[in-house]
């Protein structure tokens, strides 16, 4: 348990910071969903577009220290790998 005033007061920025990261991360998979979600009903438009949608907030949370960008550099290159297979298909 923390006993320094400011080890305390560590912990309660790190309480906060948790949640925020938390709501982050998860408004991020939403996107990605979408993405996926596309790519299996099929729908080539709706995936290019979901996918241009999921860029820029994958890497807002790279930006924010959600994500390291290397991963999400990984998941935008295989997603749009992905969709662009489905629009030759």
């Amino acid at each position: 348990m923390a006993n320094t005033p400011q080890s305390k007061k560590r912990a309660r920025q790190t309480e906060r910071r948790t949640e925020v990261n938390k709501a982050r991360r998860s408004r991020i998979r939403t996107f990605l969903r979408k993405v996926e979600e596309a790519l299996a009903s099929g729908n080539a438009d709706a995936a290019r577009e979901a996918l241009q949608a999921a860029q820029p907030e994958l890497m807002r949370g790279v930006s924010k220290g959600v994500y390291h960008k290397n991963t999400a550099s990984r998941k935008i290159s295989r997603l749009s790998s992905r969709v662009k297979a489905l629009a030759k298909a």
